[in-house]
């Protein structure tokens, strides 16, 4: 029921189908063993996954540059097979790597998560040596299929790309999210290993696996224990799922192989909206591909609940006491961000109302609107329904909706100065200055008076100058409203004093 702009996520996940089994296909025609078949059916998934760069260009390098990574990844993970404590260490110096390399953007990330799931695949397929051959042709196989209907067959990129993140929040050595999360993600998943083997000396990886993706897109504690929490209970709905509906099937092929694929249009259709429903889907289809290899019984499912249960909590032990990032902190430097967007927004709209037709606000209206993205992300654990923070959800809540009301007017401000024979008058001037005043106030170290030069009155009117001096008053109403909540907090929760 979530919204779905120009039925993108429908689209994402119907190309997903057809690139996954077309790649499951592919690797059967060529009689491939079913290990390699399912590992070219989870090199394509991962392809068209984490594939994320904001061109179809730049997506395309980094699909060339998957098996770069996955291909040394794969052969270490099988030459170690027989030596447990080496390939534990070497696992978790590819968690290491794998979430430091998320300093460099999109293509850092997608290749991050490329290598670390083609080590937990074999682990998860008991891979050896003598398998690398067929594993590396069906790894081949399907990054060409998917090559072939993501930027061939069905380039949704090429005409409607993705929106360009904002830039991360600065800062250097141990203060780099990146870096930090980094150290967070090894502690997590080197407790999840150790206590995994514990509960199973043969699935293990599953503990690790769960505090893995709990740090994918997250950068605040709370927002990734939430995380963790939608994590578990996700896997406890597949599971249910998966004793109804995988157990009886007994590893049936067809039915088995409509459910994955129902499975992998479910796991791209809900993964924007809600990470539970993506979970779901990913235990439901992990039971089927168990089925499918002759092991899936009721106690690995209630097995696979113990080993979810052990990495969400590594993940949270390590949260407490590794580097921690609160969410207050990450918080108050997304909305300096997004309050200096509105600013730039409305020093740009205030120069092309003065007569400067070489001002936008077009771009600041699209950085504000994701930077926002950010705030409700980063707010999000203070407005879970589980939350017994009460006064610090009313505050986020009183936040979110005046920094709405903020990029509303900001939109309407923006669309009236895109009109060209708006017109700017002497209360321009006066109006401007009221919401530089309100922003100066909010902003103190970043914000800057605005040049004179900038807001030249001009004496006549127009309608167009009425409708900007509108959004003008209520955008100055919502900035002044802001200061009560952002403020009121004795532990600065939002911006600080």
């Amino acid at each position: 029921m979530a919204p779905d702009p120009g039925r993108l996520r429908l689209r994402t996940a119907a190309r997903a189908v057809i690139g996954v089994s077309l790649s499951v296909g592919v690797a059967e025609a060529a009689g491939l063993p079913l290990p390699a078949t399912i590992l070219g059916g989870l090199t394509a998934l991962l392809a068209l996954f984490v594939v994320g760069d904001p061109s179809a260009r730049r997506q395309a390098v980094t699909t060339a540059l998957l098996p770069a990574v996955g291909a040394p990844v794969l052969a270490l993970a099988t030459a170690l097979h027989a030596l447990p404590a080496t390939r534990d260490a070497a696992f978790l110096a590819v968690v290491f790597c794998g979430v430091y390399a998320r300093r460099w953007g999109a293509r850092g990330q997608a290749l991050g998560i490329f290598g670390f799931m083609m080590f937990f695949a074999t682990q998860f397929l008991r891979a050896v040596p003598a398998q690398l051959p067929a594993l590396y042709a069906a790894m081949a196989m399907a990054l060409a299929v998917c090559a072939m209907v993501r930027f061939g067959l069905w380039c949704i990129e090429r005409h409607t790309p993705p929106p360009a993140g904002p830039a991360p929040l600065a800062a250097r050595g141990l203060a780099r999210h990146t870096t930090r999360q980094a150290f967070q993600a090894t502690v997590a998943c080197g407790l999840a290993l150790g206590a995994g083997q514990i509960v199973s000396h043969d699935r293990w990886y599953w503990a690790v696996g769960t505090a893995w993706w709990i740090f994918v897109n997250t950068a605040a504690r709370g927002e990734t224990l939430v995380r963790g929490f939608r994590r578990v209970v996700g896997t406890v709905a597949g599971i249910a799922v998966g004793l109804l509906v995988a157990v009886p099937l007994h590893g049936a092929l067809v039915p088995s192989l409509a459910l994955v694929a129902v499975c992998v249009f479910g796991i791209f259709y809900t993964a924007a909206p809600s990470y539970s429903w993506m979970m779901f889907f990913v235990t439901v289809m992990a039971g089927m591909l168990y089925g499918l290899l002759g092991v899936l019984h009721p106690g690995l499912l209630a097995l696979r609940f113990e080993q979810t249960l052990v990495g969400a909590l590594g993940s949270a032990f390590a949260l407490a006491v590794v580097l921690p990032v609160t969410t207050h902190a990450v918080t108050d430097a997304w909305i300096r961000r997004a309050l200096l967007a509105v600013r730039h927004c409305t020093a740009e709209s205030a120069r092309r109302l003065a007569g400067d037709e070489l001002a936008d606000p077009g771009p600041h209206v699209a950085e504000l609107e994701l930077l926002l993205g950010k705030v409700r992300v980063s707010l999000a654990p203070l407005l879970h329904p589980l939350s017994p923070l009460r006064a610090r959800k009313e505050r986020a809540r009183q936040v979110l909706a005046e920094l709405d009301e903020c990029a509303r007017q900001a939109r309407g401000l923006a669309a009236v100065a895109a009109d060209p024979d708006a017109s700017h008058d002497a209360r321009m001037t006066a109006a401007c200055r009221r919401v530089e005043t309100a922003l100066h106030a909010l902003l103190v170290s970043e914000a800057a008076p605005l040049p004179a030069g900038e807001l030249a009155a001009h004496p006549h009117h127009h309608p167009g100058a009425e409708r900007a001096l509108t959004h003008l008053h209520q955008l100055e109403a919502s900035l002044t409203s802001l200061a009560t909540p952002l403020r009121t907090s004795p532990r600065g929760v939002f911006v600080d004093a």
